[in-house]
C-alpha cells in the first residue's frame, strides 16, 4: 500500500469514492468539471491542505517510476486541513475531511490504516488535535471512528449557502 499526496491524475478516482460510497464507480465514468479542477489546484496550492489516497501500488519513490502510477487503483482517500488557533497552547488541529475507502474494499482495515497514517502526519506537523464530522445518516461510519478512539465530543452545525 501507498499513503501518498494524490496528484492530477488521481482526481476522477477520488471523485469518483465521494460520488456513491455504496458502489465502485469506473474512475472513467467520472466527468471532471472545472469547478472540481479549480479546488484540486487550491488544494495543492494550499500549504493548510493535503488531498491524501490510499493505493495498492508497492512504494515507490524513483521519480522514474512516475508513470506506473497509473497502474495503481486508489481504495481510499482524505483530505486533512490544517487549522491554526488560540486554544490548545497554540497547537494546530488537523481537521479530517471526505474519507473514503472503496465500497469493495471496506472490513479489510484500510479505512483504519488511513486514518492511523493520518493522524501520524498531524502529529508530525505538531497538532494537538484531530477532529472530523460526519453525516448523522452514516451510522457505521460513527461505529468505525469510535473503534479508532474518536469520541463525540461536540454538536456541529451548517449553514448551507444558496450560489
Amino acid at each position: 500500500m501507498i499513503f501518498r499526496e494524490a496528484t492530477r491524475q488521481d482526481l476522477p478516482a477520488v471523485l469518483a469514492l465521494l460520488a456513491d460510497e455504496d458502489t465502485v464507480l469506473d474512475p472513467a465514468s467520472i466527468v471532471v468539471g472545472e469547478a472540481h479542477e479549480r479546488a484540486f489546484a487550491a488544494i495543492g496550492a494550499d500549504p493548510r491542505n493535503e488531498m491524501l489516497v490510499l493505493t495498492d501500488g508497492p512504494s515507490r519513490t524513483d521519480e522514474a517510476d512516475e508513470a506506473n502510477k497509473a497502474d495503481e487503483v486508489v481504495l481510499g482517500c482524505l483530505q486533512l486541513t490544517y487549522i491554526p488557533g488560540l486554544g490548545r497552547d497554540g497547537q494546530e488541529r488537523a481537521l479530517v475531511e471526505a474519507v473514503r475507502i472503496r465500497a469493495d474494499r471496506r472490513g479489510s482495515g484500510l479505512g483504519a490504516e488511513l486514518m492511523r497514517l493520518a493522524t501520524e502526519r498531524a502529529r508530525a506537523r505538531g497538532c494537538g488535535l484531530v477532529q472530523l464530522t460526519s453525516s448523522k445518516r452514516r451510522t457505521a461510519a460513527h461505529r468505525f471512528y469510535e473503534r479508532l478512539g474518536f469520541a463525540r465530543s461536540h454538536e456541529g452545525f451548517k449553514l448551507h449557502l444558496e450560489s
